[in-house]
């Protein structure tokens, strides 16, 4: 325990000392005179340079999400026994846990592809196994004839209002 109380000055004074590396200088004579820069140039302070704060900035460049939302939401209506593990609008895949159908006896998980924004059969992709190894081609079609057919449902209901 001894080793471990006498490392967090240390580890502290390293955090300080990468820090204060960080900054442009303080005081006449310490780093560079920001205004003679350019606008836009990386020190400028007057400019549109960047910095390690602009990773904390929202930037609407690229985040336009490729899936069907119809799809999307069918996808965990139709699978909503399955535990979520993992959800990504922009590659379009959703990752389950195992968990039983109601009704059922074997416990399965999935993984689901939505890879267009198009309401089609080819846009969804639905890979189902159990603790044995992967279902039958039949058993992954009648998930995927389910989901695409909950999907339409969601889109007629969508168009009324």
């Amino acid at each position: 325990m001894g080793t471990l109380t006498s490392a967090k000055p240390i580890l502290a004074i390293a955090a300080a000392l990468m820090l204060s590396a960080c900054g442009g200088g303080f005081g006449a004579g310490g780093g560079t005179n920001a205004g003679a820069l350019p606008p836009g140039h990386p020190e400028s302070t007057t400019g549109t340079g960047s910095s390690v704060w602009d990773i904390f900035k929202p930037s609407d460049a690229g985040t336009n999400v490729k899936v069907n939302k119809y799809i999307w939401n069918a996808s965990l209506d139709v699978l909503n026994f399955l535990p979520v593990e993992s959800v990504d609008p922009f590659s379009g895949v959703i990752t389950t846990g195992y968990g039983r159908p109601p009704g059922g006896g074997s416990a399965y998980r999935a993984t689901i592809l939505v890879s267009d924004p198009a309401l089609e059969a080819r846009s969804l992709n639905v890979a189902l196994q159990t603790r044995n190894g992967p279902v039958s081609t039949a058993t992954a079609r009648a998930v995927e004839d389910a989901i695409l057919a909950r999907a339409r449902q969601l889109r007629v209901a969508d168009a009324r209002f």
